[in-house]
């Protein structure tokens, strides 16, 4: 039992020897948090994709992984990949990399050529940046939102250089995994046929609306959705009928949505039957509890929520958490300053919130899972 990073250091086969699969997705999804700017090609650039093996230079680990969520483990990954049978001949290019603070976007890809003639462009992510989170919370009355406009205008420019041979994937985990799904919708036709494989590691799910849609039924038999069994990011709005539940070794949702604590044996990973029943109750509380709001509620609501957050001169989680007494205290400071309306407001949403969870806990029944059709499961190992 073990990690990606035991998976990479141990898979001694080539992409040629044994095909690309989930678990290869999420390896690549995690590398895309890495800092590539001035290492990897734009998407204008106009040069040559540049060997993983590049990347692994100590004079650059600090801006790799520097602001990673874990560096250390980001490193590890990294030193595993460049020294793998599998990984270590894949070439990389057109990195992007934007953050918009007018647009409230937090946008990051790059292109993977693995040496089996294949090819994976990857989405990060959601970022430790508070701009990243409050765009995530947008998508309860936005639609589409910039991140995903964003990657659909990089799918449809990659797609121009992408080797007319190639068999091609996409992916990501978190936000990156729902912003591939929305690429692969609506990305030029004749290269949505191309994609194979369309892989979503725990990454919210979209409106109902969108769900119904002919474009969505045109690429959901592609979609490959894991979830750990603790899900929470991954159940945000209404779901695909079929995902796979993957074990995680964290204690909570939000440390089970981490890569690196997905449970990896025999080179692929170990999965479960069943999402656990909270992670089922936080997306039928969520779900109900949003059906109550118009979406101009919601958007009052999640940007009062983040005027208050930036009252703690906050930029990023990491600035809530190094000194939360402080943050806190600002936070509740703001929080008088709302007027009485807005005051009123926040408080009726919230205890709107609380009621449809405790009558969830206390009237629903446990809602049976989607079960996994054969052919997605067996395109996971």
């Amino acid at each position: 039992m073990g990690n990606i990073i035991d998976y990479v250091k141990s898979e001694m086969r080539t992409f040629k020897e044994w095909p690309f699969h989930a678990v290869d997705s999420l390896v690549l999804s995690q590398l895309t948090y890495l800092n590539m700017r001035d290492l990897v090609p734009g998407p204008y650039d106009d040069e040559p994709s540049v060997p993983i093996r590049d990347l692994f230079r100590a004079e650059c680990f600090e801006r790799l992984t520097g602001k990673t969520f874990d560096a250390e483990s980001n490193l590890a990954l990294l030193t595993a990949t460049v020294a793998s049978p599998r990984f270590r001949g894949m070439t990389l290019n057109y990195f992007a990399n934007e953050i918009d603070t007018e647009l409230q976007m937090q946008f990051s890809a790059v292109t993977f050529f693995p040496d089996d003639d294949s090819v994976y462009i990857a989405y990060r992510g959601t970022d430790g940046t508070l701009i990243g989170w409050k765009e995530d919370f947008n998508m309860a009355f936005t639609y589409p939102l910039p991140a995903q406009e964003a990657g659909l205008l990089y799918m449809n420019t990659v797609s121009g250089f992408v080797p007319k041979s190639a068999t091609v994937l996409t992916g990501g985990h978190s936000k990156g995994g729902n912003i591939a799904v929305y690429a692969a919708m609506k990305c030029h036709g004749s290269f949505r046929k191309r994609i194979t494989d369309i892989y979503n590691h725990d990454g919210p799910g979209f409106l109902k609306e969108v769900l119904d849609s002919d474009e969505f039924r045109m690429v959901g038999d592609r979609i490959r959705k894991t979830l750990p069994q603790s899900s929470v990011f991954g159940m945000l709005l209404h779901q695909q009928e079929c995902y796979s539940v993957i074990e995680s070794s964290g204690f909570s949702g939000f440390v089970q949505h981490i890569p690196f604590n997905w449970v990896i044996e025999n080179s692929d990973f170990r999965y479960l039957e069943k999402l656990k029943k909270g992670s089922l109750q936080t997306q039928d509380t969520i779900n109900d509890w949003l059906l109550k709001l118009t979406p101009e509620e919601r958007k009052n609501f999640i940007d009062t929520l983040f005027q208050l957050v930036e009252a703690t001169d906050a930029h990023k989680l990491t600035d809530l958490t190094d000194d939360w007494p402080k943050a806190v205290l600002k936070f509740l400071t703001a929080a008088k300053d709302l007027d009485p309306e807005t005051k009123k407001f926040v408080q009726s949403t919230i205890s709107s919130f609380f009621k449809t969870s405790i009558k969830g806990l206390t009237a629903r029944p446990q809602k049976a899972v989607p079960a996994l059709p054969a052919g997605n499961a067996e395109s996971s190992s």
